[in-house]
């Protein structure tokens, strides 16, 4: 790697991975303290990312009561009367998102059988379901990667296809867009930017923006909470607008009254209101300051779950890219460093546990070097395939089986986790069994019910009415919601977060490249030009770190801490 032929192709060549512009990349104006206020007062500082989320709560009207939308549930609902397949497409978080949606449709197929809902409802996810669990690196750089996830899920004509993308850029989903479309699907293309500003700045999505046979669908919701980080706002709208739309269908095809636009508004802004309250807002901070803890001591937290299970799994793997923490570890793995947290069931072996996560069996990818060589994949990946098969994903030891290294410290956490009217009794044995030999055990409850008195440790309860509905959405946002409440405000008290930018964060696509480059000029005071060439000798600095030098620094902030350290040198 020559850090300066690489820096230079970036500045010169890679302009269309230069995204400051776009409003997803941007700082809040309402957050732009965050940092310095989480670390003085936990409660202010979760109300600052709470206030956030109600830039949703005001664009969602207009959204869900658009043309594009109708045209959305309209067309879904004609998929599953004609049997037609649907697929949700997404990349990272909304890739996550894609899955979420699969799993809960097929969860109500499965609870619900008398609905007679066929099996139509599928996702695809940039890097097959072991991107899940951890970011396949660069991936998300080609489109040809998206157009071929799309021919092995056999999308046709008739069909339905939903490609989803917070910034509306990402170049795997626009791949799958265009082959969805060549094979005769409806498409839509659903993003979190204003159409009109992503056209102007980003060729590849003037094409998508510009095709009249793709409806667009605009999910507008502005600068995130955390500068760059669309795992929260940005998909929380998207799990809101495109599970309302897959709800409405379903209960039109099974001849229930559907949801009015109205309802969903409602519900969602007294979700907001319910988490605001100051007794909330206390448990939420108690949460926080618990894992913190746990961290500060060199601890882990491991969560157990049943009916939470996955969206507890969205975000703490998200953790690990957005705050460069150590991914989740492989079974056998004694060389990386053990994930801060981590997820398990208590009721079923690894096996049936992912099946349990997917509401199927794991869709993965096992592509061999001739198959990246025919996608022009970088030679390197070329070389040396990644490892994202579903053995691979098995090897992440999430059911009840026993692992050690989650309690080799008695600061080491055992988080029971249940959501709304799931009962303990019914994880009783399970969670018995799984944390006897944790040395410290707590846990939450979120939605109406609290936790029995015969769960040890902290009890916490996020109290939340969540409606019934057919995607069991409410118990999904409540989870999102504070999950992502909960582990940013931690992360920022961890002081892994600069105002409000991701301070520590991995480089490991030209997004997070672009990304870091502009926190390194605003924070370092330096041009975006010199900031992008120390980044990428940072990078080269980065490649000689060993193991035993302690977990690697994140490349922006060492290249923040370099560069300030060499101008206190050279004022000196």
């Amino acid at each position: 790697m020559n850090a300066q032929t690489d820096a230079e192709n970036f500045l010169k060549n890679e302009k269309q991975f230069h995204l400051g512009a776009l409003p997803t990349e941007q700082s809040h104006p309402a957050t732009k303290c965050f940092s310095t206020t989480i670390a003085q007062d936990t409660t202010a500082g979760i109300s600052l990312l709470q206030k956030v989320d109600r830039d949703i709560e005001a664009a969602l009207p207009a959204i869900l009561r658009s043309q594009p939308w109708g045209l959305l549930h309209a067309a879904i609902q004609k998929a599953l009367v004609e049997k037609r397949k649907v697929c949700f497409s997404g990349c990272g978080a909304t890739g996550r998102v894609s899955i979420l949606l699969e799993a809960s449709y097929r969860r109500f197929r499965h609870e619900h059988p008398e609905a007679n809902l066929p099996d139509s409802v599928y996702s695809i996810m940039t890097g097959g379901d072991y991107a899940l669990v951890r970011s396949v690196e660069s991936f998300e750089d080609y489109e040809t990667f998206g157009r071929r996830q799309v021919q092995e899920l056999g999308i046709t004509e008739g069909d339905v296809f939903v490609a989803v993308t917070e910034g509306g850029e990402t170049s795997s989903v626009i791949g799958s867009a265009w082959q969805a479309l060549e094979n005769g699907a409806r498409v839509f293309f659903a993003c979190n930017n204003p159409l009109d500003v992503l056209a102007d700045c980003v060729v590849r999505s003037r094409r998508i923006i510009e095709d009249p046979r793709i409806t667009k669908i605009d999910l507008s919701t502005g600068p995130m909470a955390i500068a760059g980080s669309t795992r929260l706002q940005a998909t929380t709208m998207e799990i809101l607008v495109l599970g309302a739309a897959l709800e409405t269908a379903m209960a039109g095809f099974m001849g229930k009254r559907q949801h009015d636009a109205g309802e969903y508004i409602q519900q969602f802004s007294n979700l907001l209101n319910e988490l605001a309250q100051p007794a909330q807002l206390r448990e939420l901070a108690t949460f926080v300051e618990l894992e913190e803890a746990v961290y500060r001591r060199h601890g882990a937290v491991t969560y157990f779950a049943n009916r939470a299970l996955l969206d507890i799994f969205t975000d703490t793997t998200e953790r690990a890219p957005t705050f460069m923490l150590p991914p989740f570890r492989k079974a056998g793995d004694v060389a990386s460093f053990r994930s801060w947290a981590f997820v398990k069931t208590p009721l079923l072996d690894t096996a049936r546990a992912w099946e349990r996560v997917y509401q199927r069996k794991p869709r993965c990818l096992d592509w061999q070097s001739h198959d990246y060589r025919d996608m022009k994949a970088a030679q390197s990946i070329i070389n040396s395939p990644p490892a994202v098969s579903a053995a691979e994903l098995n090897r992440f030891t999430i059911g009840c089986e026993d692992d050690p290294s989650r309690y080799q410290s008695p600061d080491d956490l055992a988080f029971l986790v249940l959501v709304g009217d799931e009962c303990a009794g019914s994880l009783d044995h399970g969670w018995a069994k799984c944390t006897c030999k944790f040395a410290r055990a707590a846990g939450v409850a979120i939605g109406p019910a609290s936790l029995p008195e015969g769960i040890a440790g902290n009890r916490l309860h996020i109290a939340c009415s969540l409606p019934q509905s057919e995607l069991s959405l409410w118990e999904h946002l409540a989870l999102k919601l504070v999950f992502n409440t909960v582990s940013t405000a931690t992360m920022g008290r961890m002081c892994r977060i600069a105002g409000n930018w991701m301070a520590y964060v991995e480089t490991t696509n030209k997004k997070l490249i672009d990304r870091g480059s502009r926190l390194i000029s605003e924070l370092a005071g330096v041009s975006y030009e010199t900031a992008c060439r120390e980044l990428f000798v940072t990078r080269k600095i980065l490649t000689e770190w060993k193991l035993s030098d302690g977990e690697p620094p994140s490349p922006v902030a060492y290249t923040i801490e370099r560069l300030k350290k060499a101008a206190g040198e050279s004022a000196s």
